[in-house]
């Protein structure tokens, strides 16, 4: 167990030291657990680690990737950012309106991805009224980062928690009789709006834009919608016993989001005639998240073979005791969002 926390130690101060070679650490890191397990220091074999990835939260993340690199192309993200400056009156909320704009995109695509959608408009925007595009770009990330983890497709954590906990699409909104999370970054939205209409109060200049941009294609749109509706219906479906359908079923909302991006790559290369839409999709890929996530999924199953998770979950059982008052002072602060019987069945 010691060597193996050692190694983990080492894995997390790598990938903080060497930020750009993240992936390739997390990689490495696995190949040395799983060599650690075959030789017979603990019980991890090459098919425990395959089988501890989750390929549904990659195949999930890989295709609504592709299917984001589709609808950035359609320029459709252009003309709603057009369409919504054209009606606010002055630099002040044309900044706040971008950013909710950003926020609510961000809900439902990757914040990389939406940044790339709306910063060009910032940048634009900034360009014509000759004012530093920093301020603008800063507030378009962070609400972008913020709504990321709004609903259950909006981010990376989100789809790794719902994975884990087994949560559908409205648990977000609401779960176990309680609001979900979702309320939560709304509220922080709200503050944060206020935050940008303080921060941008002396930007009154008065906005001449008009809408310019003509979407080359709707049904990319049409398939990130259909993407969204599909997850939702699909968070719904009953869990068959076993055998194949069960496999299936685990792999569901990746297949929804692999198979409609693949089916959007392909009408788009017949549609151009060759297979530069393939290589474009391929090129927007965020291959290093999906690296990094493969090394750590085995990383993470490699330490909890070697016993270190359940040795940490004894220490901080020994630490907080029995009662569910004692696990922290939050406690206090949190007891109104969980029912008291679920924590003390976890105790």
């Amino acid at each position: 167990m010691i060597l193996a926390l050692i190694l983990f130690a080492v894995t997390y101060v790598l990938m903080l030291w060497l930020q750009q070679y993240r992936p390739w650490v997390a990689l490495c890191s696995a190949v040395l657990f799983i060599v650690l397990g075959e030789a017979g220091v603990y019980e991890f074999s090459l098919r425990a680690a395959l089988q501890a990835v989750d390929y549904n939260v990659l195949l999930m993340m890989a295709g609504t990737m592709g299917t984001v690199a589709l609808f950035i192309e359609s320029k459709m993200p252009a003309r709603l950012a057009e369409m919504l400056i054209v009606r606010v009156p002055d630099v002040k909320w044309a900044v706040c309106m971008l950013a909710l704009f950003a926020g609510v995109i961000s809900a439902f695509v990757d914040n990389v991805a939406t940044v790339l959608m709306v910063a060009p408009v910032g940048l634009a925007i900034a360009r014509k009224l000759k004012i530093s595009p920093v301020p603008v770009l800063i507030a378009i990330a962070v609400s972008s980062n913020l709504q990321g983890a709004a609903t259950l497709v909006g981010d990376t954590t989100s789809i790794l928690l719902g994975s884990f906990a087994d949560m559908n699409f409205f648990d977000f909104f609401w779960m176990r009789g309680r609001p979900g999370i979702f309320w939560g970054v709304e509220l922080g939205a709200l503050a944060s709006l206020a935050v940008l209409l303080w921060l941008f109060r002396r930007e009154t200049q008065p906005i001449a834009a008009k809408v310019e941009t003509e979407v080359e294609d709707d049904v990319p749109t049409a398939l990130m919608l259909l993407t969204v509706g599909l997850l939702i219906a699909a968070s719904f479906l009953p869990e068959p016993a076993a055998g194949p359908l069960h496999t299936v079923y685990e792999l569901r909302s990746g297949l929804v989001c692999m198979g409609l991006c693949l089916f959007g790559v392909a009408r788009a290369c017949l549609r151009a005639g060759s297979a530069k839409p393939l290589a474009h999709v391929l090129g927007e890929l965020d291959c290093d998240t999906l690296l990094l996530l493969f090394g750590l999924f085995i990383v993470i199953a490699g330490i909890h073979a070697a016993g270190v998770i359940d040795a940490a979950a004894r220490l901080f059982h020994a630490v907080a005791g029995k009662t569910p008052s004692g696990c922290s002072p939050c406690w206090w602060w949190c007891r109104w969002c969980f029912r008291p019987s679920s924590i003390t069945s976890h105790t």
